[in-house]
C-alpha cells in the first residue's frame, strides 16, 4: 500500500500547525542528531487499565537485552483521543483538510496519528512501552515483529488499514540506513525525532502523513540502535459512503432521471 504523491487537489485549503517541544537534549521537528544524549523512553504515566495489562500481562523495561526493542514495538488503533501526557512529545503537526483534521505527534522510539471527522475520532499509535496505556477505546493492540497486516471498519464511513515490516541489520547496514532516513526526513520535511543512547549510537523516529481528498496516508519509521531495529508502518485512514446510503443515493438519482426522461417525452413516468 504505497502512497501516491498528493495531487493539486490535495493540497488546497490545508493549513499546517507545526511546533516543536524541548527534546531532554535529543532533536525535535527539523533537526539532526543530538550527541549526548540518553534513551529517555516514552514518558508513559500509570493509569487504572492498560493495555499492556489487557494483552501482555506487563512488558519489561527497555534496553535489557538486544531484543527488547523488537519484542516491545506494537501498533495501537483507538476510537477516541489520547492524552498528550502519556507521551514524551518532540514535535507535532496539526492539519486541517476539508472536511477532517489530523494531528500527529512524534516522540522517542514511536509516534501518534489523531484523525477526526465530523465529531469521530481515531488514533494510530507505535511504541515500545504499552503496559501502561489505557485500553479504553482499543480497536487492536498488534505486535510489531515480522511482517503483519490489518484491516477494520472503525466507523460507519471510516475504514483503517495498516502494515508494518521490521528489519534487524548489521551495525554497518544500520548506519547506512540512518543516514538515508536522516536525509528523507530533511527532503520531505518530516516530523521526526533524533538521539543518541547512552553508547553513543543515533536512534530515529519519524513519521509522514499524506492528505488526500478522502483519505489519508501515514508512513512511520523507528530506528533503534540497541537492536539494529527498523520498523517500517504504513497505514491509511480511507472515508467511505457506507451501503445503505450508496443505494439510496442510486435509487433517488435513478427515480430523478425517471422523471426527467417521463417529462421529456410528454409522458407520466411508469405510465405507458
Amino acid at each position: 500500500m504505497e502512497p501516491s504523491a498528493p495531487t493539486q487537489e490535495a493540497m488546497q485549503n490545508e493549513s499546517h500547525e507545526q511546533n516543536s517541544f524541548a527534546g531532554n537534549g535529543g532533536a525535535s521537528h527539523f533537526g539532526g542528531p543530538s550527541p549526548g544524549g540518553s534513551i529517555g523512553g516514552s514518558g508513559i504515566v500509570g493509569s487504572p487499565g492498560s493495555v499492556g495489562s489487557a494483552f501482555q500481562g506487563g512488558l519489561a523495561p527497555t534496553g535489557l537485552s538486544k531484543a527488547s526493542s523488537l519484542q516491545n514495538y506494537h501498533m495501537l488503533a483507538f476510537r477516541k483521543a489520547l492524552h498528550p501526557e502519556f507521551f514524551g512529545i518532540e514535535g507535532r503537526q496539526r492539519v486541517q483538510h476539508g472536511d477532517y483534521e489530523t494531528e500527529a505527534w512524534i516522540f522517542r522510539g514511536g509516534h501518534s496519528l489523531r484523525f477526526t471527522l465530523n465529531g469521530f475520532c481515531m488514533t494510530e499509535v507505535v511504541l515500545e512501552q504499552i503496559d501502561q496505556i489505557p485500553d479504553r477505546g482499543l480497536v487492536a493492540a498488534l505486535p510489531c515483529a515480522g511482517e503483519r497486516d490489518f484491516e477494520e471498519k472503525v466507523a460507519e464511513n471510516i475504514v483503517y488499514m495498516t502494515t508494518m515490516q521490521t528489519e534487524t541489520l548489521s551495525d554497518h547496514l544500520y548506519l547506512g540506513t540512518y543516514k538515508e532516513m536522516m536525509q528523507h526526513a530533511r527532503e520531505n520535511d518530516s516530523l521526526f525525532a533524533a538521539w543518541t543512547d547512552a553508547a553513543g549510537k543515533p536512534n530515529l523516529s519519524l513519521i509522514d502523513v499524506q492528505h488526500f481528498r478522502n483519505e489519508v496516508h501515514v508512513q512511520g519509521y523507528q530506528l533503534r540502535s540497541d537492536c539494529g531495529l527498523v520498523l517500517r508502518t504504513q497505514s491509511m485512514i480511507q472515508i467511505v459512503t457506507p451501503k445503505g446510503k450508496a443505494t439510496r443515493g442510486a435509487d433517488a438519482r435513478g427515480k430523478a432521471s425517471g422523471r426527467a426522461s417521463g417529462k421529456a417525452s410528454g409522458k407520466a413516468p411508469g405510465r405507458a
